[in-house]
């Protein structure tokens, strides 16, 4: 089985973040593991309070993973500071691991920050030239290329900018345009776009968490960079397409809806279905 590690905030209600990225990788059939760099009171309507863990104790969690079990993958999600942003960089670079999916979280879905303004220059000096692929949505793109974005070809662009500054891949999400849910990957040489129909729903809680770790699964089960993307959108499309109404906000996105429907190959879930 595939091994893949998440470094990310923990999101006590469940839909963002570790939590998140857990349910995702065992929905895509590897074995889940987490590195906890920030405790986050959060629900699907507010952030309440933020608690940073220590740089040692972030170190100390990935050396506990790196010295006894192969990663195949590793996402990474929140760093709400520099400090949380240099111990995790450190890592990444004292291990080398293959297939690194970075995700610039900087607001919650419900609008309010995690991570501090002032780090986003940190995060593109330190953690940004580590990435193997980064998935800003349009507004984190904006922030790091430092343009407006108003059209695909601007998602473009700033994608070849961001691409400069030392990533090998960068995939720009479309979810916060209007129109068709269009994402932009370039891979250092060619575009890709990804489209599907637009989703009409409030309950989008936690899909940049899950189209990322989505993507480090399936790098991590082999699959290229394009096909990958591409597998990633379709699992996120269907979480969104069948999201949950939980809580008073944005509700998350349905990480199992095909093992709920389906349940697994060659068992009987009671639905008849084998």
């Amino acid at each position: 089985m595939k091994k893949v590690l998440s470094i990310a905030g923990s999101d006590c209600s469940g839909g963002a973040g570790i939590q998140a990225d857990l349910k995702t990788f065992s929905a895509h059939g590897v074995f889940g593991m987490s590195v906890i760099v920030s405790v986050v009171a959060e629900n699907t309507s507010r952030v309440i309070a933020i608690q940073d863990i220590t740089p040692d104790m972030i170190s100390k969690q990935i050396d506990a993973v790196f010295e006894d079990i192969e990663v195949d993958a590793v996402k990474v999600g929140m760093l709400s500071s520099p400090a949380c942003m240099d111990a995790v960089a450190a890592k990444l670079l004292q291990y080398r691991p293959d297939n690194v999916v970075i995700d610039p979280v900087m607001v919650a879905k419900n609008g309010c920050p995690l991570m501090d303004p002032s780090a986003v220059e940190h995060l593109i000096k330190t953690v940004l030239p580590l990435a193997d692929v980064l998935t800003p949505n349009i507004p984190e793109a904006e922030r790091i290329a430092g343009m407006q974005i108003h059209c695909i070809a601007d998602m473009e662009t700033a994608a070849k900018t961001i691409h400069r500054m030392g990533c090998k891949a960068v995939v720009v999400k479309g979810g916060h345009a209007i129109g068709n849910a269009l994402d932009v990957l370039f891979d250092g040489r060619k575009f890709y776009r990804f489209e599907t129909a637009r989703i009409d729903t409030k309950n989008t809680h936690g899909t940049g968490c899950t189209f990322s770790s989505a993507i480090a699964s399936q790098l991590a089960k082999g699959l290229v960079l394009q096909e990958a993307v591409r597998q990633a959108k379709e699992y996120v499309t269907t979480a969104i397409e069948h999201s949950l109404a939980i809580g008073k906000g944005c509700g998350p996105t349905n990480h199992f809806y095909s093992l709920y429907q389906y349940g697994l190959p060659g068992f009987d879930n009671g639905s008849g279905a084998v």
